[in-house]
């Protein structure tokens, strides 16, 4: 499958730098490759096939994030070259006679269950579990409640998926589509200036009356529309009318851009200078945000009427053009036009107001013929945003006037074919009043943003539309692979799909799951009246009521029935594969109970590293998934809580062992990098649990399918809940820090263990608090806050030993530990005590200190070591108790 390092060179990509060969080569690799091994070293000139050879060993050293951004990804490579030296021994090894991957499955398919395998996908979401077992040569049955989702699914199978006929088929409408919204566009002359430039981006922003001063200030969090250029929009002060002119400026000083970053939206407030005054006004206040009453108006904003489509004089928030992102005349149709920003003139918003006026006359119109949404925003935790915020109460009010129009265009001009109404979802999503503009981007002209770029529906101050030729809403790029395999799209609930199944491989919503079924709405408005043929007898609806929602008791309800009627649809030696990423055990708990109500057994946890490492994915983030697999629960198992508890230790304590040597084999190897962090060990710990309890149908004489179908409170702890709480306990027990030995770590109390296992997590940088929770409940720490010198969210600390200073010797199990004895003699060692002094009074403060010396040698070396980037002056100081402990006299 192309994934072992000597399939590195079948997906070669990039050379490596001097510096990476350098890093991570060998010297037997260094010398082969570089003339020399001075700073200055060059490649040698060599044959590109030895060469990429060569290149290939120093990539399997590197670590993975780094690795993956030299090769192709193994999909982007012909299937042909990863299994050319590979099928010969795949035949041998499984006793088939295959050429290829879909003969195999085929092959293996019909071995098992008597024909090629049916595989289902009941959350099918965006479709990627589908194609795959599709390209893999299975019979696909994908669903999912949402039609969004479907219809994305459709898309990867039906147009990625389909023949290179009807590729090509797509290409040419798809053009002819563009070439008919630009003709119509070009004819109401409403992109182009006087001198033929064509306008690329729009920038809007809100604005409001202040009730201090009575002036009209327009409204961002950031005047800077380009870094690179030094492009700002500057207030200009009109005291006649009362408001501000706002004037682009192009080669701004650094004042200029200093000044400008600040913007007029500052920690929530409305925050502007008149003069020498400055004036602050909460934003909640100008809206007059209410407390929240069921059925109450929450503000003072007027909500819009279904006709509205730019806002009135006299409404509190209003909307404005401040800047046009202009292409050159001359540069028009080449891959990068010179583009320039400028202040919209009189004629500028003499074509914005003819585009209103364009809407406004045929709004009611297209709404009846389905091209333009009418449909309300429904409120709930995702869609209330642009009612509270802004008014808006219709989802066509999420546009301004030219975005709808251009989307009425795609619309009318598509035809209702399928292709057609994904284009018109990409322009929706790339052009809404949730599209910020984000300075800094490649050429220094700055960038819009997609409304979902982060899987929310967000109000923003201002924003970007972009002009019909420039939007990226046409599906370009049909490059996908011929699905010859059999395959079906159902816009169906998971509870009543009542198709046959051999593999039902899903990847559900739990917990904190995003609320899809909320924000789809946005795209579902625009399609309900008006949807292809193909996806005509899917309901246009995200049917709340039907959703799963991501936790308490409706969530285990649901997630019992729709694994229930999956099970009860699978072949006889039929399987479920679950993908599941959570770091809550009461998740893990829920699943477990989930399980059992549907009458499943978890045969085999497989934990997969599948993210890439960030600065922003450090610490405590999840770097994998666990893959869950599942079959029939079948005679009836009895155990007792003792003897489960037991079990569960051993297979925990399994699994973190052979993680960890993962991790400690790479090093072996060469590569400086733990594929699995804290939260991946914890969450393996999680799934070993699972495979064990779910064995047991009665545990202590429950009936733990029943047991599983009871409603309980959020307060009430289930068996289930402590069994889990304990696997938990186990794995953090067996997380033993870098660098230090297991025997050093089985000898140390729960809050030493805490606190030397947080020391570790804060060299990462990682500092949110609910670690340092999550580790203390797994180690029984209670009291773990007199412990830190910070609690903040994302700034926790552990204290550092001058500031235990000589207080908290008694009263707890870290206060009588050697841990705060080493911690007390090493702030003395701050203090210049004398050396004797120190180690005498450690002596006298750690019980049979001689029985133990060897373990506060090692733990004041590791403390040394461990803040050598966190805090300098304790690690010097750890350093010198160190050496001090090594000399004394015995």
């Amino acid at each position: 499958m192309g994934m072992t390092d000597d399939q590195i060179i079948d997906r070669f990509k990039d050379k490596l730098t001097v510096a990476e060969i350098k890093k991570y080569g060998t010297a037997q690799q260094q010398a082969a490759l570089l003339q020399s091994d001075d700073e200055n070293s060059l490649l040698k000139v060599q044959p590109k096939e030895i060469r990429e050879q060569l290149m290939a060993g120093v990539i399997a050293r590197m670590p993975y994030d780094l690795r993956v951004q030299k090769l192709l990804r193994p999909e982007q490579v012909a299937e042909a070259e990863l299994t050319k030296t590979r099928m010969a021994s795949v035949n041998a090894y499984l006793g088939t006679s295959a050429q290829d991957l879909q003969s195999l499955v085929e092959e293996l398919g019909h071995r098992r269950f008597g024909r090629r395998p049916i595989v289902m996908d009941t959350f099918s979401g965006g479709g990627s579990i589908p194609f795959e077992a599709a390209r893999l040569g299975c019979t696909v049955r994908a669903s999912d409640l949402n039609p969004v989702a479907c219809m994305l699914t459709w898309g990867a199978l039906g147009l990625l998926g389909g023949d290179p006929d009807v590729r090509e088929r797509v290409s040419i409408e798809q053009k002819k589509l563009a070439q008919d919204v630009d003709r119509d566009i070009r004819s109401l002359d409403i992109e182009f200036d006087a001198q033929g430039n064509r306008a690329k981006v729009y920038l809007y922003c809100l604005e409001t009356n202040c009730p201090i001063t009575g002036w009209n200030v327009p409204l961002a969090p950031s005047w800077v529309i380009s870094e690179a250029r030094k492009v700002i929009a500057k207030l200009i002060p009109d005291p006649t009318l009362k408001r501000f002119d706002l004037a682009i400026v192009s080669g701004a000083s650094s004042e200029e851009l200093h000044e400008a970053a600040k913007g007029t939206v500052q920690d929530k407030k409305l925050t502007y200078k008149l003069g020498e005054e400055t004036y602050s006004v909460p934003i909640k206040s100008l809206r007059g945000d209410k407390k929240r009453v069921e059925g109450s108006r929450i503000n003072n904003l007027r909500l819009w009427d279904k006709s509205d489509i730019i806002p009135h004089s006299d409404d509190v928030i209003r909307e404005r053009l401040y800047c046009i992102q202009w292409m050159t005349k001359d540069t028009l149709g080449t891959s990068r036009p010179i583009t320039f920003f400028a202040t919209p003139t009189a004629e500028d918003l003499a074509r914005e107001e003819r585009v209103a006026n364009i809407v406004k006359e045929n709004l009611a119109q297209w709404q009846a013929e389905g091209l333009v949404a009418d449909m309300e925003i429904e409120t709930g935790k995702e869609n209330e945003g642009p009612i509270r915020t802004n008014g808006w109460k219709f989802w066509h009010q999420m546009l301004v006037p030219r975005a709808i129009l251009t989307a009425s265009l795609i619309a009318k001009h598509s035809n209702q074919q399928p292709h057609g109404a994904l284009s018109l979802f990409k322009y929706l999503d790339n052009n809404s009043k949730a599209c910020r503009w984000a300075v800094s981007q490649s050429g220094g002209d700055g960038g819009a943003k997609s409304t979902f770029d982060n899987q929310a529906l967000k109000t923003i101050f201002n924003w970007a539309t972009r002009s019909s030729v420039v939007t990226p809403w046409q599906l370009d790029d049909l490059d996908g692979e011929e699905i010859i395999s059999d395959w079906g799209v159902l816009c169906a609930d998971a509870r009543r799909i009542d198709n046959e199944v051999d593999i039902s491989i899903t990847d559900p919503p739990y917990a904190d799951a995003v609320n899809y079924h909320e924000i789809t709405e946005f795209f579902i408005a625009w399609m309900r009246k008006r949807p292809p043929v193909e996806f005509a007898e899917w309901i246009w609806d995200s049917r709340r009521p039907l959703a799963i929602k991501g936790d308490g008791e409706d969530f285990r309800k649901g997630m019992v029935d729709a694994y229930s009627n999956m099970a009860s649809h699978m072949s006889e030696g039929g399987l479920q594969i679950v993908m599941f990423t959570h770091q809550d055990a009461e998740v893990w708990a829920d699943m477990a109970q989930i399980f059992w109500g549907a009458k499943l057994r978890v045969m085999a946890a497989w934990y997969i590293a599948t993210e890439t490492t960030s600065e922003l994915k450090k610490g405590g983030y999840v770097q994998g998934t666990v893959i869950l697999v599942l079959r029939k629960l079948g005679d009836i198992e009895s155990g007792f809580k003792d003897e489960i508890v037991q079990e569960v230790k051993t297979e925990v304590s399994e699994q973190i062992d052979t993680m960890s040597g993962l991790n400690q084999n790479l090093k072996g190897y060469g590569r400086v990098e733990n594929l699995f962090e804290d939260a991946d060990l914890q969450m393996a710990g999680y799934a070993a649990a699972l495979r064990v309890l779910t064995r047991y149908s009665l545990i202590d004489g429950i009936d733990m399918t029943k047991e599983a179908l009871k409603p309980r409170s959020k307060l009430e702890r289930s068996l289930v809940s402590e069994i889990i709480d304990f696997a938990v306990q186990v794995a953090n027990e067996h997380m033993v820090p870098e660098g230090m030995s297991a025997a050093v770590w089985e000898r140390l109390t729960g809050a030493e263990r805490w606190f030397y296992r947080m020391m570790d997590v804060e060299t990462t940088g990682a500092r949110k608090l609910d670690n340092y929770q999550n580790f203390a409940k797994a180690f029984r720490v209670q009291d773990y806050a007199t412990l830190m010198s910070s609690v903040e969210a994302t700034k926790s600390r552990l204290k550092a030993a001058r500031q235990f200073k000589k207080a908290g010797f008694e009263g707890s199990d870290f206060a009588s530990s050697k841990t705060r004895a080493i911690l007390y003699a090493i702030w003395e060692v701050e203090k210049d005590v004398d050396g004797d002094d120190v180690i005498s009074h450690l002596r006298e403060l750690v019980p049979n200190y001689f029985n133990v010396r060897e373990d506060v040698l090692a733990l004041a070396d590791f403390i040394a070591r461990k803040r050598a980037d966190a805090d300098p002056q304790e690690a010097r100081a750890a350093g010198i108790l160190h050496g001090l402990i090594r000399n004394e006299a015995l």
